[in-house]
């Protein structure tokens, strides 16, 4: 992925101070632990990759929004968003993940995470979040869920570049058929019902239709991902001068913006926005 890294917290705070004086309102970390295991410790350990970051982007940025992705995938040993069952080939236990999820969000809100962004697509994961944050006073700390994040070939150079592909079979059990638009809708009105603030459409450009019929339907604060794959196809083909890359990039945001996104999730955001600022 041309231009994005892994980078210590200290570099992602410069990174962000940068991002932020262009104008970008908002981040969205994800962890890399320095260790992997099977109960996805590193999530929510208390100096976690991710608990650091958040402290000092407090710190050093109290007015930037850090939002925070709540998932195990990228801390687990096999690569999966949940527990895996002890039998051979077996799937995900959602109701055993649910307890890991809701701590690991606890863990991020009470670093000072301004949202937790819960991306597993586990059944139930809302409420859990909830519940745990209102027991321990964080009831003003919102939730953003990936309420319909479907199963994606543009997931690609993001799961190479962050170590999070599953070891073995794929997470089809638990994201989203992409030719079944209206599991998209149910699944955002139930995560609504759980006590979701704002809901996610990812990905973001071969899912327009999506995402415009989640904003009509439920009229909630919607958001685009707009993932790797997207980001990087724009990247390499502006490299080949195939496309101009600035032109094709802000038309593709639009777009989104059009189709109902309230905010944006973006590799190009930086980019995005000093191509902004200066009036193309």
């Amino acid at each position: 992925m041309p231009g994005v890294f892994q980078l210590s917290p200290d570099q992602a705070a410069r990174e962000a101070e940068k991002a932020h004086a262009l104008g970008v309102p908002a981040v969205l970390l994800f962890g890399i632990p320095e260790r992997k295991d099977e109960k996805a410790s590193g999530a929510y350990a208390r100096n976690g990759i991710v608990q650091q970051t958040v402290r000092l982007l407090k710190r050093e940025l109290p007015d930037l929004v850090v939002v925070t992705d709540v998932c195990l995938c990228e801390y687990m040993s096999h690569g999966h968003c949940g527990i895996v069952g002890p039998e051979p080939g077996g799937g995900v236990a959602n109701d055993l993940t649910l307890p890991l999820l809701a701590r690991t969000a606890l863990s991020h809100a009470e670093a000072g995470a301004d949202v937790v962004a819960p991306s597993d697509m586990m059944d139930g994961r809302v409420a859990a979040i909830r519940r745990e944050l209102d027991k321990h006073g964080l009831s003003g700390t919102p939730i953003l869920s990936y309420a319909a994040k479907f199963a994606s070939a543009y997931y690609g150079p993001f799961r190479q570049a962050a170590e999070s592909a599953p070891k073995s079979g794929d997470r089809r059990s638990y994201q989203m058929d992409g030719a079944n638009a209206r599991e998209a809708l149910r699944e955002v009105a139930l995560d609504i019902e759980e006590g979701a603030d704002m809901v996610m459409v990812k990905p973001a450009l071969a899912y327009l239709d999506v995402l415009y019929r989640v904003k009509t339907e439920f009229g909630y604060p919607t958001g685009a991902y707009a993932v790797s794959g997207e980001y990087s196809m724009m990247k390499a083909a502006g490299a080949k001068g195939w496309i101009d890359e600035r032109a094709a990039t802000l038309e593709t945001l639009l777009a989104m913006r059009r189709a109902g996104a309230d905010f944006i999730i973006t590799y190009a955001a930086a980019e995005a926005a000093r191509w902004l600022k200066e009036g193309a």
